[in-house]
């Protein structure tokens, strides 16, 4: 009998993860990639410089439908299986409070480590492929089995039928790892949603994460550029879906920064779900808001004979303090005493609550990665292969989970495709 015949569909992180754990199992494994080269999206992250992993997991440190689905594919491979795995690839890693680099620093060095590893196992990559189609084959059944048309024992044993611009390809086993519709430059252009829903899965919309937020209001204009530790409040309909504290960019048309990435997946659904959504930033998000309230009574005893747009030097930067002056409807060159106290305490109010309305997200372009993609009820947790589809696996960002920044959609793509192709490869 010949070896086990593994297409995997994306040659992104997961794919080249699942490729080398299924030729590991001893499979003749076939990576096809639509890009020019494997692992482009690798190459952008951190900045460049590849935040492999998260030494701290917790739950709520990835987004996902399905509660406890992500904790049930990592158990199969969490962050020490990962650390391990790279250390087997010759990348010593280096931990930056829980966020882990390769030792130089180089996503370059971790794609050229992953891509060595293949030729090592002798996996076969088509690159500048475009998949066009994919189906099951009809299994083999002798001719008295065909003529009562009794179906196969073995619902995989026909394999499957992969289509390309190029070629056709057969496979016991298809790990579909073709990524989102984030960042679609390095690859990630959605085609793989398609090639699953043919298959018969369910896709959950994909929309834009880790992504920036356009917000209403003139103010941007002016205090574009500033850059503040801030806390950030998506709230929609009233509620409050999610916070996160660092550092806030504001820009031109809204705010940026990692807190507003961490939760602008919930604003990317509660937009498309066509709800009234609000961004409430808090600019001292370690005082309590009488702390502080007594705090600007002191400071403007203290000087009440600045202007009001000096009043905050030192504090505030002078274009966020300007900003913020003029939406409390205080003009600038009036001395601090002249100002009435009413005027005062809605400007006090922006420094701890400043709600502006969230218009849209910035663009799939601009995100790191979506919210949706297939539907994780149907897939087994603890082999990545499809409930509906036998013989077929799916890993990475086409399926609906989503981390936080960093580190943890790496850890996703290294524990789903791991366990994906380490499945489809034949392994227990």
């Amino acid at each position: 009998m010949g070896k086990r015949q593994v297409v995997i569909i994306g040659g992104g992180a997961s794919g080249m993860a699942a490729a080398i754990a299924a030729a590991r199992q001893g499979a003749r494994v076939t990576v096809l990639e639509h890009k020019d080269t494997l692992g482009k999206k690798i190459l952008s992250t951190g900045n460049g410089r590849c935040n492999l992993t998260n030494l701290y997991q917790d739950p709520g440190c990835y987004r996902c439908s399905q509660p406890g689905f992500v904790q049930q594919v990592t158990g199969h491979f969490p962050v020490a299986d990962t650390l391990k795995f790279f250390e087997g690839l010759g990348i010593l890693t280096r931990d930056r409070n829980g966020y882990v680099y390769p030792f130089s620093e180089q996503a370059s060095a971790v794609l050229d480590a992953l891509v060595l590893e293949l030729k090592a196992l002798g996996v076969r990559v088509e690159t500048g492929c475009s998949v066009r189609k994919t189906g099951r084959q009809e299994p083999f059944r002798k001719p008295e089995q065909a003529e009562r048309r009794e179906p196969s024992r073995n619902p995989a044993a026909g394999g499957f039928r992969v289509e390309t611009d190029r070629s056709c390809f057969r496979a016991d086993a298809l790990v579909l790892a073709a990524g989102s519709k984030a960042a679609p430059a390095t690859g990630s252009d959605g085609s793989g949603y398609e090639l699953a829903e043919r298959l018969g899965h369910r896709i959950i919309p994909p929309l834009p994460a880790l992504v920036q937020l356009h917000c209403a209001g003139k103010i941007f204009k002016q205090v574009a550029g500033v850059r503040c530790q801030a806390q950030v409040t998506v709230r929609a309909d009233g509620k409050a879906l999610a916070e996160d504290t660092g550092e806030l960019q504001l820009t031109d048309y809204g705010i940026s920064g990692i807190p507003t990435f961490q939760v602008s997946r919930f604003a990317s659904r509660a937009l498309e779900q066509g709800k009234k959504v609000e961004a409430v930033v808090d600019f001292f998000p370690s005082w309590d808001k009488r702390e502080l309230e007594g705090w600007m009574d002191a400071r403007r005893k203290q000087f009440p004979y600045r202007k009001a747009g000096e009043l905050m030097n030192g504090v505030l930067h002078k274009k966020l303090s300007a900003g913020l002056l003029r939406e409390a409807g205080i003009t600038l060159d009036r001395q601090v005493e002249e100002i009435p106290e009413g005027s005062w305490r809605r400007f006090d109010g922006s420094l701890k609550a400043f709600r502006v309305t969230v218009t849209k997200t910035s663009s799939f372009d601009k995100a790191q990665v979506c919210c949706g993609g297939i539907d994780t009820r149907e897939v087994n947790g603890d082999t990545m292969e499809s409930r509906l589809v036998p013989g077929l696996y799916l890993a990475g960002e086409i399926l609906d989970v989503d981390g936080i920044c960093g580190g943890y959609n790496l850890q996703w793509a290294w524990s789903s495709g791991y366990v994906a192709g380490r499945h489809a490869g034949g392994g227990v």
